[in-house]
């Protein structure tokens, strides 16, 4: 497996298109759309938050029901949430609208809307965006880059990945573009991706896929410790790699194919995963906490996860401060049951704390570590053999400056 240069429309069968359709203000693009020739195999996990936007719903509902997928419509600038049945009916027009145009049924066509809460869709905008994308559609990597900066909300950067890797004599190449920048503190899935791919894989075996990798990717970023209405991470297939049929062997377990699918998946996803982190609302910097020598799973987890969501933690690291007291204070805070005499902590390869207590240690070379844009952070509990991390960013003044004046 490796990663090389394109877009979502790398796979075969995969056509893109971004465009302005007015939802932004100043012309900025706001309506991606995908086509996806083939089989158009698909899974999906969605937010845990009991408040869901409208579009979600509906595309919650249509894989439920198991339906091929041969569209993705997202739009961003509204998020099509919290305004009662005439969400629903918009939700369903896209939907309407993006099927007569590419002469499918609308319920192969999966709906995505990200943005502000609470204000109806501008639907007559919604409806020319999806004609100029429809007319728009290609396989050009470029077209790929242009529904990526469609999705964007308060996002800096594009967030895109490919991979491509060898199932005997067929290139299979997995694809994929992500938004996310503020209200990231995913629970099941991430703000918004979409994954495509070529490979020819059992659906069954293609949403296993997803949960185990979304676990181990976008459950493992927090900027700000809000999970959106709106979250929503999709992968589909068209096939036309033409490969031997990846699924589980008997008992579900993996073969190498298998396996090496999975790896791909999960190599796509680590890097949008990261790149979210990295490009959080106002952040000047990428940590990665890591916590190791945990009694089990769960409190490595727990541990790692309040560590990065800590706001004392995270204006820290934006100020240079190596006060490791908020780091410790956070561990406490965890609930899971520590022995604090145990606890070791390191801001990059300086160890600040040993046994729980403080260890002395250069300033200036504490100040050079939190100076880097990727700083990482590491917890020994000294309690056990387990182990996990999380990305988070700084906090830093632009964070408040951009969430103060978010509707303006």
């Amino acid at each position: 497996m490796e990663f090389i240069e394109g877009s979502i429309t790398s796979p075969r069968g995969i056509l893109a298109a971004g465009v302005a359709s007015g939802i932004k203000k100043n012309n900025k693009p706001d309506l991606a759309l995908i086509q996806i020739n083939g089989l158009g195999t698909a899974a999906a996990v969605f937010t845990s938050n009991q408040v869901k936007g409208h579009s979600l719903l509906r595309s919650l509902n249509l894989m439920k029901e198991e339906f091929p997928v041969r569209a993705i419509v997202i739009n961003s600038g509204n998020a099509n949430a919290c305004v009662g049945l005439q969400g629903d009916r918009d939700a369903e027009e896209m939907a309407v609208l993006t099927a007569e145009t590419l002469g499918i049924c609308p319920e192969e066509v999966f709906t995505c809307s990200t943005g502000v809460i609470g204000i109806p869709m501008p639907m007559d905008n919604v409806a020319q965006g999806i004609s100029i994308a429809a007319s728009a559609l290609s396989q050009d990597e470029y077209a790929g880059h242009d529904a990526c900066k469609a999705i964007m909300t308060t996002d800096t950067t594009m967030k895109e990945a490919v991979t491509s890797f060898y199932i005997g004599d067929s290139e299979i190449c997995v694809a994929g573009m992500a938004k996310g920048s503020g209200m990231i503190h995913p629970n099941m899935a991430t703000m918004i991706a979409v994954i495509t791919t070529d490979c020819v894989v059992d659906r069954d075996f293609l949403q296993w896929s997803l949960r185990q990798v979304v676990e181990k990717t976008f459950n493992r970023v927090s900027v700000d410790g809000d999970t959106s209405v709106c979250d929503t991470a999709v992968i589909v297939s068209t096939g036309l790699a033409e490969n031997e049929p990846i699924g589980f062997s008997g008992n579900r377990e993996l073969d190498d194919n298998a396996r090496a699918f999975l790896r791909s998946l999960e190599s796509v996803c680590m890097r949008l995963a990261r790149n979210i982190a990295a490009d959080g609302e106002g952040a000047t910097k990428l940590i990665d906490v890591r916590v190791d020598g945990a009694a089990d799973a769960a409190a490595a987890y727990k541990v790692a996860l309040t560590v990065a969501r800590s706001p004392l933690f995270k204006t820290a690291m934006f100020g240079g401060d190596p006060n490791w007291g908020r780091i410790i204070t956070a561990i406490g805070n965890s609930e899971v049951p520590i022995s604090p005499e145990r606890i070791d902590i390191s801001l990059g390869s300086l160890k600040v704390c040993e046994g729980g207590a403080g260890l002395p240690f250069d300033e200036a070379t504490a100040s050079d570590i939190l100076r880097q844009d990727e700083i990482i952070v590491t917890i020994d509990l000294n309690s056990g053999a387990y182990y996990d991390h999380y990305w988070t960013c700084d906090f830093s003044y632009d964070y408040v400056k951009i969430n103060g004046s978010y509707r303006s």
